[in-house]
């Protein structure tokens, strides 16, 4: 998750007096406005916990009243804390970071512990009303609902809630999946839109565990409404021969062999994000990417309107970052260092393995590019997780535990990328182990015939120069 600090307000508190507020915002959106006495008071309850060898080092306090450029330099000096902590695999995972996190967040937008209703959407556009308290966490809704639901214990860590914002074509994008320091009730209604909705998803990648929560009614039911909506808006391609078998199925109410004929399809499982830039194979080229089946995937567009399509694995990746930056506001200023109102640009950039002996830099320019990453990071635990002979349920009960732990031997990644302003001088990447052997990648299938059900606005047959199985 990208942590920044980008302003500070003064405020009055309930004497009168006046303060220095740090606004620390999540994925360009204000979570919470703390005080330097309150992250200082963090800083100590985590050195005492944890050791001062392991904590980033904490800008001083000062005795006089501090000048405005000392202000910003503070502002500066908090920013690289929370992303060093966010980034540490120990502390950026711990309880007390996160309900700090949440603390902040309630206390910021002014909403007080009340039992309240919320209602968290399924994929096929139903929702499901649950009441539960405005300082529960996104652990304490996520099981409220599956309660609600009937969903049995041992599949709740099968689904995630994410945050979606519903577009005016009737698509929608996939924001983020919600977080452990956030307060699911709190972090929608701060947003002030109805575009914006809580939906429950499936957060798993291989097709296999579909087998698990097929077995349960509920389980199936929930598998099925998201496989439908999949194919519905074009994520999954289904042609004609196809869509005529799986409407049969529907008809029968064979649920099961509606979803095991879908896994047969291309991009089953997939999320789709908006379309948006990348400089592969060229640069300034329109994108539309997908990620799953352990890839991301891009229907590329060239400048000269030639489609192309190709993927890349995420065991081909040696590496990962995704960067910040500032750009103005298309009405304000040009001058970036003016006051004028500015817009965060992200980047995720990774590191691929084209052939044997050569590496190169792919760089995709997107609103969604921490969620890419999040899907990333997501894809190489579990494979992880599988190769050292675990299973999801393990994994989820590592996370609820704390951090997921592996051994030196299976360590595939680091901590989620440290967001930052791009800075030639120090790369902050997710390194892939040496050990996660590689894997093909798959071939193209047939182009799409003219039949073929599809939202998307690039697809083609072309592979993309330099990747192919003839490499490895």
């Amino acid at each position: 998750m990208h942590f920044s600090i980008p302003e500070t307000e003064v405020r009055s508190d309930e004497n009168g007096s006046t303060y220095v507020a740090y606004n620390i915002h999540v994925n360009g959106v204000l979570h919470c406005r703390v005080r330097y006495s309150q992250l200082l008071g963090l800083h100590e309850q985590i050195k005492k916990e944890y050791g001062n060898n392991v904590v980033p080092a904490f800008p001083p306090k000062k005795i006089f009243t501090l000048t405005p450029a000392e202000v910003d330099q503070r502002r500066e000096q908090l920013e690289k804390y929370m992303q060093a902590v966010r980034q540490d695999p120990i502390l950026g995972s711990s309880e007390m970071f996160n309900s700090f996190l949440r603390k902040a967040q309630q206390e910021t937008q002014q909403i007080p512990t009340e039992e309240v209703q919320l209602e968290i959407y399924l994929s096929n556009g139903q929702k499901v009303k649950v009441n539960i308290l405005t300082s529960d966490q996104t652990e304490d809704v996520l099981e409220a609902v599956a309660s609600k639901l009937d969903l049995p214990d041992e599949l709740v860590g099968y689904f995630s809630l994410f945050l979606v914002q519903e577009r005016g074509d009737g698509g929608c994008t996939y924001v983020r999946k919600l977080q452990e320091f956030e307060l699911p009730y709190v972090s929608i209604t701060s947003l002030h839109s109805p575009d914006y909705r809580i939906v429950l998803r499936k957060s798993y990648w291989d097709t296999a565990y579909d087998s698990d929560v097929m077995d349960d009614s509920v389980g199936l039911n929930l598998l099925y409404a998201q496989t439908v909506s999949d194919i519905e808006r074009g994520w999954i391609l289904v042609n004609k021969e196809q869509h005529r078998q799986l409407k049969s199925l529907q008809e029968k109410g064979s649920k099961k062999e509606f979803i095991r004929l879908a896994q047969t399809l291309k991009y089953y499982g997939y999320i789709k994000f908006d379309p948006c830039i990348t400089d592969f194979p060229e640069k300034g080229c329109h994108v539309i990417v997908g990620a799953g089946n352990n890839e991301l995937n891009f229907h590329v567009k060239l400048p000269s309107d030639q489609m192309k399509e190709g993927s890349f694995k995420v065991t081909r990746m040696r590496c990962w970052r995704v960067t910040s930056s500032q750009v103005p506001v298309a009405n304000g200023t040009a001058n970036p260092s003016s006051s004028s109102k500015c817009d965060v640009k992200l980047e995720l950039a990774f590191e691929y393995l084209m052939s044997k002996d050569r590496l190169q830099w792919v760089t995709i320019t997107s609103p969604q590019a921490i969620m890419m990453s999040i899907c990333l990071q997501s894809m190489v635990d579990e494979l992880m997780v599988k190769k050292s002979g675990g299973n999801i349920k393990k994994m989820q009960k590592k996370r609820l535990n704390g951090t997921l732990q592996r051994s030196d031997s299976q360590q595939a990644v680091k901590s989620p990328p440290l967001l930052d302003s791009p800075d030639p001088s120090r790369e902050q990447v997710v390194k892939l182990s040496t050990k996660l052997s590689s894997v093909s990648l798959r071939g193209l299938s047939s182009s799409n015939s003219a039949s073929d059900i599809t939202g998307n606005d690039f697809h083609g047959n072309y592979a993309f120069e330099g990747i192919g199985d003839d490499d490895l």
